[in-house]
């Protein structure tokens, strides 16, 4: 899965790096992107590319309570097109979500440490996700999105069995066209990224409480799990 991430750039960085048309949010460095959250995105609804700002975890249209939200931060890529609440989304509302880095946790035996992953350039990266935009009781509109997962490469599956989709530039633009609906074509491109391209530290477990979001959080520590044992002794 894919549980938080970090975005360290304004708007300016990531115009710099995407084709963007049009800035309708002014995003800021955040080090501890947790579920709930809002967090920039790219859209392109009528031929223009839109960096906007969406809330983490998908409320589907005919979600009663948002609370669903929260089951939904994820979306498996093997079988979005059998779940009723990602199958329009993966057709019609498909986003860029944008990221330098996305944590996983390593075990061993009962403890551990927090891995940021991250490109090798320090470039930021494109996360395949999905949105949709519920109608609350009282009134107004709030758009949400989920992130696709595929199966990890040798990296990442080192330390957990999933990892988000990290599409190339190539990918970028018939992702995000609404008009392209070439379902083999899409899922064609929600393959693991390249483990050459990626590098992983660990990284201070400061960054578990969703809470704390300071530049610290993405910063190199000892690796805490080379000390413990494989297994532990029962005498």
């Amino acid at each position: 899965m894919c549980g938080r991430f970090i975005m360290t750039g304004s708007s300016k960085d990531i115009v710099a790096s995407f084709q963007v048309d049009k800035v309708l949010f002014d995003a800021h460095p955040t080090w501890n992107v947790a579920p709930a959250q809002s967090v920039p995105v790219l859209l392109r609804p009528e031929g223009e590319t839109l960096l906007t700002c969406f809330q983490w975890g998908l409320i589907p249209p005919w979600a009663k309570d948002p609370s669903i939200g929260h089951k939904m931060i994820n979306a498996r890529s093997e079988s979005v097109m059998d779940k009723k609440s990602f199958r329009q989304a993966f057709l019609q509302r498909r986003c860029l979500v944008i990221a330098d880095g996305f944590y996983e946790w390593k075990k061993r035996g009962r403890h551990k440490q927090p891995r940021l992953f991250h490109m090798r350039s320090k470039r930021f990266f494109a996360m395949a996700g999905l949105w949709e935009r519920w109608f609350p009781p009282r009134g107004g509109t709030l758009d949400t999105f989920t992130i696709l997962t595929t199966t990890p490469n040798p990296l990442v599956a080192d330390v957990h069995d999933r990892m988000p989709v990290i599409l190339p530039p190539e990918h970028h633009l018939p992702w995000l066209d609404p008009g392209f609906r070439d379902v083999m074509a899409l899922k064609s491109f929600l393959q693991p990224f390249p483990e050459d391209q990626m590098d992983v530290h660990p990284v201070s477990s400061k960054m578990n409480t969703p809470r704390y979001n300071q530049p610290d959080c993405v910063l190199p520590v000892e690796d805490e799990l080379k000390t413990v044992p494989t297994q532990q002794s029962l005498f």
